[in-house]
């Protein structure tokens, strides 16, 4: 479970990237959070996973305030990055095994080659991650998210780049995450995957969360993109 109370975020004196929000992402849910550019879906995600500290409010992932309690509040998500740069001069496995020492991964060998199969990376694991194409890199570091199977997963944008059998399997395994009682929280700009996939989704348009329902919700009156259009654009004639 994630909860967001309250929270905002300023980088300039007077102008909020994030301003008040709050939201509970429930376990057993998987949870699209859309908005258009700089709307502040990645100041958000990277505030949830402390990579940012908020100016105000609360944010709490399974009861660890991610302030008070960062390295408990850290253990308990797999955390996707919107730019998969990272450690460009290490082998996958490299990476790989790194990340299952840092979370102290038991059986690792077998759910490092179980996620690997399930992305089709195996040929890429003795390879430097520099030599990745965007979307090579974009399975590595997701493998190397749920890898510690953690309970929350924190996705931000995580089907950008990646080929449609990776995206089917990505799909699924949000599915089967969520039917665990996990909580999976992601953002995109594809609207028909979170219309197909979420259980709720919220809409964040100039750092305001402008919209929070389920998809049962938003089709009582209109299409998710009817919708999210209207609201977007609605807001931006204000």
């Amino acid at each position: 479970m994630i909860s967001i109370k309250n929270v905002s975020k300023s980088y300039v004196k007077g102008k909020k990237a994030v301003d008040g929000l709050d939201l509970e992402i429930k376990n057993g849910e998987i949870f699209g959070f859309l908005g258009p550019n700089g709307a502040g879906k990645s100041t958000t995600i990277k505030m949830i996973t402390g990579i940012l500290e908020p100016t105000e409010g609360e944010i709490k992932i399974d009861d660890y305030d991610i302030k008070k309690d960062p390295e408990l509040a850290k253990q308990e998500y797999g955390y996707v990055p919107d730019n998969p740069e990272i450690f460009p001069k290490l082998k996958g496995i490299e990476y790989l095994n790194f990340l299952a020492d840092i979370y102290k991964v038991e059986n690792r060998e077998e759910k490092i080659m179980n996620l690997v199969k399930r992305f089709g990376l195996s040929e890429y694991l003795n390879s430097q991650m520099d030599t990745y194409s965007h979307g090579t890199k974009q399975k590595i570091i997701l493998v190397g998210a749920l890898l510690h199977d953690p309970k929350n997963w924190i996705l931000d944008e995580p089907m950008t780049g990646l080929d449609p059998k990776a995206a089917h399997e990505l799909k699924e395994l949000m599915i089967e995450h969520a039917k665990k009682g996990n909580t999976v929280f992601f953002s995109t700009h594809v609207l028909e995957v979170a219309e197909k996939l979420c259980d709720r989704v919220g809409i964040i348009n100039n750092g305001k969360l402008i919209f929070v329902g389920s998809y049962e919700e938003v089709a009582k009156n209109e299409s998710l993109e009817d919708l999210f259009l209207e609201l977007t654009e609605k807001k931006e004639e204000e």
